[in-house]
């Protein structure tokens, strides 16, 4: 099926270049080797005599050959071979000479280099010519080149590919089975359009992606095309606004043209927040700005006069709360599918595509790997096992092992490991300490998440790194769990103030985020005391960017703000406490394990249990972290 509008294929524009350049070489190595260069060394010692002489030596055969070229004769003596003579004749001939004469076996060859002188004395002239008529091509070219850039300065820059080049199916997308359920009744309508226009029903001309960076809005929209089986022009958003005025709604226009003309189709606009923002007010130029005449131009094409085209506009974006709400009201986006970050599960079947293609370990535990990226989106997860091929191509290793995949979760969530990095023996016990009191506390601190690993060795910006992963994906956090974090958070500076006496800069990171949990719970959650009530504080400035808060405006008085400091100072200080209570209680435990970490720079968490609690089961701990809780 032919797809109009699609670029044909240019020829190359140094073809005509390439081949001037090749005829100027052929040239130059004609001339170069040009035989007569060589006859003309050959004769360059021969001694000049008289015309008369070569004519008596002729007559007495003293030469072998004589050779006339031109206006020059070359005779080669016979006595002394290779030697030579030469001289010059005016105008007589052979037989006016009398060398023409049977009975001497003198052998006298006549050479005419006229032609050949001729076209030597030519050649760079018209190599100067050839060079101007180039010159003369090229320039004309160019200007047509603008010109025809100038005429299609308006038209679509949208990528088309046609049903036979879009490869993803549904299959390949993983994770995501409540969206590709709300696209299977597009993909229908796309194949069987009478089975829905009989009864009457229309199928959405939008549909909308929102989701967080690396979730899959694109491939998911490729998945579309590829299992409808139909044309899928892509385009970003940021494609169709330029510097020159009416750009932008002229390539909406050429682009939705196209799209009829080959509907059914998809339209799929890539970060559309780029161009659909809400028009109007400060910033945005008014009604003339070149976006605002751009987003005009598109929400005419998507729900204008023209009614059944068969053309379903897929738009992805994560700023959903800046788009122009004309957008989105129904006839244009009339469905919004919402991409959230993958669980468990579907993290496990994400990695499982992405190491089709790979040569991976039988043993490898795919649902064990997805229970460590907690948090991770899809591109992340395709991202770790590409790094996982790469450190097990590096060890010359025919597969992909387990623990290849698990190196290269730290390496992409925390960063590569930093082994050139040299501590001093104390910074390395601080270190070690100090991982080992958020190990500790966290492993006695009842709704902390359960403990993975303890490494000492750097990695990224950090100079150890103390691993908690959920066993279950959680949607709420209770009052607990919050105050258990603080406590697992500042369990390594009370480790440090405990066995040195004193505290160091390697808290910084744990006292910001215990602070700023203790702040959330006051100024968001409602869980700040009877003094702050079930209320929240703080008014949200600006806009919302999926996973990234907005900076909150001041909108209560200076006495809970009071309160509110208060209560994060209170919150902090007793977990300190807290914490420094669970770890002199154990500090026998702690020394122990400082030892062994010291030692071998990793612990896993069958090791520190083996230590600490003698391998005890999941309950067991559980009975000991509320019978601590108790002198809490």
């Amino acid at each position: 099926m032919a797809i109009a509008g699609r670029p044909q294929p240019r020829r190359p524009h140094w073809l005509f270049s390439f081949f001037l350049i090749a005829l100027l070489l052929f040239f130059a190595v004609l001339n170069i080797t040009n035989p007569q260069r060589e006859q003309e060394k050959q004769f360059s010692g021969a001694e000049e005599v008289p015309l008369s002489q070569i004519t008596r030596g002729y007559h007495a055969e003293e030469y072998s050959r004589i050779l006339v070229r031109d206006n020059k004769v070359y005779a080669t003596l016979k006595s002394n071979s290779g030697s030579m003579v030469q001289s010059y004749k005016a105008g007589e001939s052979i037989s006016e000479l009398g060398w023409n004469d049977p009975r001497n076996p003198t052998v006298v060859e006549i050479e005419n280099r006229e032609s050949t002188r001729l076209f030597y004395a030519i050649l760079p002239d018209l190599l100067f010519f050839l060079l101007i008529i180039a010159g003369v091509v090229w320039l004309f070219r160019g200007i047509a080149r603008s010109q025809s850039t100038a005429l299609s300065f308006g038209k679509s820059r949208a990528r088309v590919a046609d049903a036979k080049q879009v490869k993803t199916r549904f299959q390949d997308v993983a994770g995501m089975d409540e969206a590709k359920e709300d696209l299977v009744e597009v993909v229908d309508f796309l194949k069987n359009p009478k089975k829905y226009t009989n009864i009457g029903a229309k199928i959405p001309k939008g549909v909308l992606l929102v989701g967080a960076p690396g979730t899959g809005k694109t491939l998911l929209a490729r998945a579309v095309a590829g299992e409808a089986g139909v044309p899928f022009f892509s385009i970003a958003g940021s494609e169709f606004v330029e510097m020159f005025v009416g750009v932008g709604a002229s390539r909406v226009r050429d682009l939705f043209t196209k799209a009829k003309r080959n509907a059914p189709c998809i339209i799929f606009i890539d970060e559309i927040d780029a161009v659909g923002r809400q028009r109007g007010g400060a910033g945005f130029g008014g009604g003339h700005d070149e976006r605002e005449q751009t987003l005009n131009q598109i929400l005419t094409e998507m729900d204008g006069f023209e009614q059944g085209t068969n053309v379903i506009v897929v738009a992805a974006t994560n700023r959903p709360d800046v788009l122009d709400r004309a957008l989105l009201r129904p006839g244009r986006f009339d469905r919004r599918i919402f991409i959230d970050r993958p669980d468990l599960e579907a993290r496990t079947k994400i990695l499982e595509v992405h190491a089709r293609n790979k040569k991976v370990a039988k043993d490898v535990k795919f649902h064990e790997i997805a229970k460590q990226t907690v948090g991770l989106a899809g591109a992340d997860l395709e991202n770790i096992m590409n790094e996982a091929a790469i450190i097990a191509a590096k060890r010359k290793a025919k597969t992909v092992a387990h623990a290849d995949i698990v190196e290269a979760v730290e390496k992409v969530t925390i960063g590569a490991a930093k082994r050139s990095r040299k501590l001093t023996q104390k910074e390395k016990e601080i270190t070690a300490y100090h991982e080992l009191g958020h190990a500790i506390v966290g492993h006695l601190c009842p709704e902390s998440d359960p403990l993975h690993k303890i490494s000492v060795v750097s990695r990224g910006a950090t100079l150890g790194v103390t691993w908690f992963l959920p066993q279950e994906d959680t949607f709420t956090t209770s009052r607990g769990k919050f105050l258990d974090e603080i406590c697992g958070l500042l369990g390594g500076r009370a480790a440090e103030e405990l066995v040195f006496g004193e505290m160091t800069t390697g808290a910084s990171n744990d006292l910001e985020k215990a602070s700023q949990i203790a702040r959330d719970m006051a100024m968001r959650y409602g869980m700040g005391g009877n003094d702050l009530g079930p209320v929240t504080y703080g008014e949200k400035q600006g806009t919302i960017f999926l996973g990234v808060d907005p900076s909150l405006g001041r909108n209560y008085s200076e006495e809970k703000a009071q309160q509110i400091d208060a209560f994060v100072k209170e919150t902090i200080e007793k977990q300190y406490d807290r914490a420094l209570g669970m770890l002199k209680q154990h500090r026998a435990r702690l020394n122990d394990l400082a030892k062994i970490l010291l030692k071998q720079e990793t612990m896993s968490i069958g090791e520190f249990e083996e230590i600490f609690s003698g391998r005890k089961s999941r309950g067991e701990k559980g009975k000991g972290k509320r019978e601590t809780e108790k002198s809490a």
